[in-house]
């Protein structure tokens, strides 16, 4: 009689992993509060973002797979499988969402989605075993949405290909070195124009004599922090902030503000200067570093809003430092040749990111590359924690070199002969455009019955709540943009129209884009000419936008009418404000 012994079943064969690309690798996350109290993370893919983080990230340089990437139809030809890990300090549950867009807002796209586990673990989502929408037009967004706010993270995303397509090497950079003398070299190489420093030695000489500092920030999405993870505490501006205080004052005597709002350029910065920067007249900064210089080809008269912006920052009366800020995107673009100039003539320091880091990106390590790109950006357009520290110690870098000079005069005499430079540098010409410097906001909290403003609100009569809202200064909760507006909710049959009546040379309407089918396209007239149609599905996204509608010269009585086109008439508009020149 025999006996049947059973031994371990034999696994079977490993699943042959695919080839693949990163489009995130060890990329930090922050999940920023949600009104339900959850917390997320937005990562978008659309406007050629993907194809670029398969270039930063995976090395990827076949354009066939850069072609077929963005577009719903082309991924998932080329992408036969998503892989998505994430690890987290204490395990919890972590939903990924990749969504698409339509064409049409209106249509409904696909999410895949998938809750697992955050504790490293690779999870893999095959796409043909999805069910897709027929309107499903681009990769639009990656979400990671947690239960609650303030989750700091790490993730990796590969995109496993489908067969007959292959993938680069994936390879991993060593850790950028910012003690190294080769890294002090490309931060030296960012003074792009020294300019007048008395100012600078001003607010040195001031942080010396233990006086309180107030350091500000105006730009784009950089400036809010874009990027940096978590964006309230490891923005370039509050990693300066930081700095300065360390280096120069402390803590408690360096305040912080921080007024970066996302695609936006300086035709919408000079309309919020006051509001945003000077908090209303509340806050005198005695720095204000301006940083437009990927953002500004939205500037419609193409630079005579930020040669305005620069001057309105140099004529006020407490004379603060004026730095001027050239960042850069992963293409190597900015627009420093055409801002640039203003600078010099304004005889302002300016530092550029550019000159710093885009000479030495396609070396290799051995050759003098101290940071890749994929180190320095997080997306084609923002930095990454490396990247805002670089731009932190480039600022530094200026501010160093003035110290150095030494700082032996009180603060009131450097303050005498930088206010003399200011003067002199404002009464000449400007160099293109200043034409729109005396700008302020008009929104409804000014009131109507002023001797020079007056207007009728006609069926404008709420006020949208659901606006573009920005991380403020050391915040982590977003704040609302242009809260007091006027909106149409799209009720009335025959909808009265909004007139404004104000007394003025230039008038920029701020309107809200939308992304929102139930938002329609209103007319723009003034004094009885139709000046323009703005349709805010045009952007495509919640989002703040100046346009000027009136441009003249001399000052008089001007009126301005808004209501809804033919065929909008049940749909929504939000007038956010208005910018006006006396």
């Amino acid at each position: 009689m025999s006996s049947t012994v059973s031994g371990p079943k034999a696994p079977k064969d490993p699943t042959i992993k695919r080839p693949y690309f990163y489009i995130m690798n060890d990329k930090e996350i922050y999940a920023s509060p949600l009104p339900d109290g959850r917390g997320v993370q937005f990562i978008y893919e659309n406007d050629g973002r993907l194809p670029d983080s398969a270039r930063l990230v995976g090395n990827v340089t076949d354009e066939e797979i850069l072609r077929l990437l963005p577009v719903t139809e082309g991924f998932k030809k080329l992408v036969h499988s998503v892989g998505v890990s994430v690890s987290v300090q204490e395990e919890e549950n972590v939903t990924f969402c990749l969504q698409m867009y339509p064409a049409d807002p209106a249509d409904p796209s696909t999410t895949v989605s998938r809750t697992f586990k955050a504790n490293g673990e690779e999870q893999l989502i095959v796409l043909e075993d999805e069910e897709w929408e027929a309107a499903d037009s681009i990769v639009g967004q990656i979400r990671f949405e947690f239960d609650h706010p303030g989750v700091l993270a790490t993730v990796d995303v590969r995109l496993y290909l489908n067969d007959g397509f292959t993938a680069p090497e994936q390879t991993v950079d060593s850790a950028v070195d910012f003690g190294s003398d080769a890294y002090r070299k490309v931060i030296g190489r960012s003074l792009m124009n020294p300019g007048e420093t008395s100012g600078i030695s001003k607010l040195l000489a001031k942080a010396k004599a233990g006086q309180d500092i107030t350091l500000g920030f105006i730009g784009g999405s950089i400036t809010q922090g874009a990027g940096a993870i978590p964006i309230h505490e490891k923005s370039y501006a509050r990693v300066f902030a930081n700095d300065f205080a360390a280096r120069y004052s402390s803590d408690e005597k360096v305040k912080l503000i921080k007024a970066g709002v996302g695609g936006t350029p300086s035709e919408l910065g000079i309309v919020r200067f006051t509001r945003d920067l000077l908090r209303d007249g509340k806050e005198k900064p005695d720095l204000i570093v301006i940083e437009f210089a990927v953002n500004d080809e939205g500037d419609e008269t193409k630079g005579d809003f930020f040669e305005s912006l620069a001057r309105k920052a140099l004529a006020l009366p407490w004379h603060p430092a004026v730095i001027l800020l050239f960042s850069v995107f992963s293409s190597d673009y900015n627009l420093q040749e055409r801002l640039g100039p203003v600078g010099v003539h304004l005889n302002l320091p300016m530092v550029s990111l550019k000159d710093a880091v885009t000479p030495q990106f396609n070396l290799s390590p051995a050759d003098g590359r101290v940071i890749s790109k994929n180190q320095y950006f997080y997306d084609q357009y923002h930095p990454s924690n490396n990247g805002h520290i670089v731009m932190s110690d480039c600022i530094m870098n200026l501010i160093d070199t003035v110290a150095a000079q030494g700082i032996d005069l009180k603060p009131e005499e450097y303050d005498a002969k930088w206010a003399a430079e200011s003067a002199r540098v404002l009464a000449l010409p400007a160099r293109k455009s200043g034409r729109f410097e005396n700008t302020e906001l008009l929104d409804k909290k000014d009131d109507p019955l002023s001797t020079d403003i007056s207007y009728e609100n006609g069926n404008f009569t709420s006020s949208d709540e659901d606006l573009q809202r920005v991380e403020m200064d050391s915040e982590i909760v977003p704040v609302p943009e242009f809260p007091n507006n006027w909106h149409y909710d799209g009720s009335a049959d025959a909808p009265k129209p909004f007139v404004l009546k104000c007394r003025c040379t230039k008038i920029l309407g701020v309107f809200k884009d939308s992304g929102l089918a139930e938002f329609g396209t209103a007319v723009v007239y003034v004094d009885g000419t139709k000046v323009m149609e703005y349709n805010p599905l045009d952007i495509g996204w919640t989002h703040c936008n100046a346009v000027i509608i009136c441009d003249g010269d001399e000052c008089m009585e001007h009126t301005v009418e808004i209501n809804m086109a033919p065929g909008s008439e049940h749909k929504k508009f939000t007038i956010l404000g208005f910018g006006v020149v006396e």
